[in-house]
C-alpha cells in the first residue's frame, strides 16, 4: 500500500498539464516591414517587461501579415507582446530615452504609446483565442 502511495505521489510530480486545461493562442502579426529580420512574439503575464514575458516564438519576416501559434498555454489573463528585430540583435533596440527603433505592438488597443498591463490584457480560455497585434513604430525609420 505505501508502495501505491509512493508511486501515486512520484508521477504527480512528473506528469505533464491536464490536456484539457491547455488552449493554444493564435497571433497574427501584422504591419511587418518584409524581409527584414524576425518577429518574435511573447505572452506577458502579471506586466509588461521583458521577465515577464517569457513565453514566446519568432517566425522570419516573411511577408505584411504573420501567425504565430502557441500551444499549451494555461488559461488565464496574460498581454501579448511583439516586435520586429530588424538587424537580429534578439532585443528591441531603443534610444537613449527608451523610445522603440524597431516595431512593435500589444493585444488591446492599438497605439504608440506602451500600454500598461491592465489596458493589454486579454483572457485565455479553453480552447483558445485569436487576435491580432499591429506592429507601429515610435520613430520614423533611420
Amino acid at each position: 500500500m505505501r508502495r501505491f502511495f509512493a508511486t501515486a505521489l512520484a508521477l504527480a510530480f512528473v506528469m505533464p498539464l491536464d490536456p484539457a486545461r491547455a488552449a493554444t493562442v493564435e497571433v497574427v502579426v501584422e504591419g511587418i516591414e518584409p524581409g527584414a529580420g524576425a518577429v518574435y512574439v511573447a505572452l506577458c503575464q502579471g506586466g509588461l517587461s521583458e521577465t515577464e514575458c517569457r513565453n514566446g516564438q519568432d517566425v522570419l519576416a516573411d511577408g505584411r501579415n504573420q501567425r504565430v501559434i502557441l500551444t499549451g498555454i494555461e488559461p488565464g489573463a496574460y498581454a501579448v507582446a511583439a516586435y520586429q528585430d530588424l538587424n537580429g540583435n534578439r532585443r528591441l533596440d531603443r534610444t537613449g530615452l527608451g523610445l522603440p527603433l524597431e516595431p512593435y505592438g500589444f493585444s488591446g488597443e492599438a497605439a504608440r504609446a506602451r500600454p500598461d498591463f491592465a489596458r493589454a490584457r486579454v483572457v485565455v480560455r479553453e480552447p483558445g483565442l485569436a487576435l491580432r497585434v499591429r506592429l507601429v513604430r515610435a520613430l520614423p525609420p533611420r
